[in-house]
């Protein structure tokens, strides 16, 4: 496996200064945020590191040297928006430039590209099941002549009254995953797994590891801390925020022993990239910084 992090809670800094930064803590990967420039609608949204929209060849290749100087790949190129957005003007925008992604992805010989399936909060599963056939698969058939592997991340985005009822990304659960798979049977669609998303959805989240393994392209690490005083108060049925923080991976639920053992069992080689959305360490560019060494440092108890 390669250790590295999501370049989104490092906006202040270039590309360059991501990748020393990287290399100097010894990272061996890094996910790097491909959001089309301007305001972001969320927070760790709006990040651009890459903007797939100026890369041409000479481009393309300052990156690769970049890489090359510093000894850090870039484990996939991430672009989280909803595509399954109601209003279809904002969605064509949205996969739009997903597939100016994954052909960035591909111009840079990365072959990884993670994303959001998306969900309209308002629908029904079965409505939003019509949404995805109709716009999912001529995502896939693009990433597939790219030869590039699209990696979802299972977040519900789902946590206050914002994104009420039903979140704004369908692929939550392995329920729902098997059905999209057997919807889209491609070997370029699966998933950026991400197992904190699952303990406040009170599931396992090494169980599905090994049913999923020829599906997992990329992995987070983010951890997340049941608020089980609050959880007493409110109950699942409350907007998530409301029982659950993320938490740096060690200092939430997430059984990384279990999870660790798991992805080696399942024989994953892939990148392993620190998801960090923890506030008690946004205070400043330095504090964000220590956080990325902690989970790092946490981390390299399984990585090596």
């Amino acid at each position: 496996m390669e250790l590295g992090f999501v370049s989104a809670i490092l906006p202040d800094l270039s590309l360059e200064e991501v990748l020393k930064f990287a290399a100097e803590q010894g990272f061996d990967t890094v996910e790097v945020m491909c959001w089309p420039k301007g305001k972001a609608e969320r927070r760790y949204a709006g990040v651009t590191h890459i903007d797939v929209n100026e890369l041409d060849d000479a481009e393309a290749g300052r990156i690769r040297g970049l890489t090359q100087k510093y000894g850090v790949s870039i484990s996939g190129l991430g672009y989280y928006p909803n595509p399954l957005v109601a209003d279809e003007q904002e969605a064509g925008v949205y996969i739009e430039h997903i597939k100016k992604v994954i052909s960035a992805a591909a111009r840079l010989g990365i072959g990884r590209m993670n994303t959001f399936v998306g969900r309209d909060p308002a629908r029904s599963l079965a409505d939003n099941w019509a949404l995805f056939d109709e716009r999912w698969p001529g995502i896939i058939e693009h990433a597939e002549h790219e030869g590039v592997r699209v990696g979802i991340e299972n977040c519900p985005m789902y946590f206050t009254t914002d994104e009420w009822p039903g979140g704004k990304n369908l692929a939550v659960s392995p329920a729902i995953w098997r059905e999209m798979f057997s919807r889209i049977p491609s070997d370029h669609f699966g998933l950026n797994y991400d197992p904190s998303h699952l303990v406040w959805q009170m599931m396992d989240p090494a169980w599905p590891i090994l049913e999923f393994k020829d599906k997992l392209f990329h992995v987070h690490a983010k951890d997340v801390r049941l608020e089980r005083d609050k959880l007493r108060e409110v109950g699942t049925l409350a907007t998530p925020l409301e029982y659950h923080t993320p938490k740096l991976p060690g200092l939430g639920d997430v059984n990384w022993t279990q999870f660790f053992s798991n992805l080696t069992e399942a024989r994953y080689s892939g990148p392993v990239c620190i998801e960090v959305e923890d506030r008690a360490y946004e205070g400043s560019l330095d504090d964000r910084k220590r956080s990325i060494v902690q989970a790092g440092r946490f981390l390299r108890n399984f990585v090596i």
